[in-house]
């Protein structure tokens, strides 16, 4: 049985192939890929945010997130997503927060709670993160994160975030 997974997608620098937006809809229809058949995928509006921590003059970003069923292992999608940013034409090596043609992070695993050094499951910044509460809220407002000590949803989270974000700019609801 397949498990449904959230991945935050977002773009702030165009590729060679194209802009922002058509960063976004390759790596979702990557993604989309690695889905056994018949598996639906959910994706959220897509927003443009202002970049947060990011080095100075930084154009600002493209952000969604998609749900898609995944058969395997938390890993494998690791490598499964690194891989499509490679493609996509991320460099390997990068400066923290600096733009990017893609950045692709998994959100939940399903129920699971995974830690290693390489990955954290659910993603420890996705409650204090408005690029991603909003459009995880979009998709999944009852959704309480496995492990939650709080068992607030993400709407609650993304009601009382404390946060120096200004509010997302709604781009396109479907696309």
């Amino acid at each position: 049985m397949a498990t449904r997974v959230g991945i935050a997608l977002g773009s702030n620098l165009p590729s060679p192939e194209g802009d922002c937006l058509s960063n976004i809809l390759a790596a979702r229809d990557l993604l989309a890929d690695l889905m056994p058949p018949f598996q639906s995928i959910k994706q959220a509006a897509l927003y443009q945010s202002e970049p947060l921590n990011c080095p100075e003059g930084s154009p600002v970003f493209l952000n969604t997130v998609i749900e898609i069923a995944y058969d395997g292992t938390p890993n494998e999608l690791l490598r499964s997503t690194q891989a499509i940013e490679r493609q996509l034409g991320r460099n390997a090596v990068h400066q923290r927060n600096a733009p990017r043609i893609i950045d692709i992070d998994i959100l939940y695993f399903g129920a699971e709670l995974y830690q290693d050094k390489d990955l954290s499951i659910p993603h420890p910044e996705i409650t204090h993160r408005r690029f991603v509460l909003q459009p995880l809220a979009d998709i999944h407002p009852e959704l309480i994160l496995p492990g939650d000590d709080h068992s607030k949803t993400i709407t609650g989270y993304l009601q009382h975030l404390d946060s120096d974000e200004p509010p997302l700019s709604l781009v396109k609801a479907n696309w």
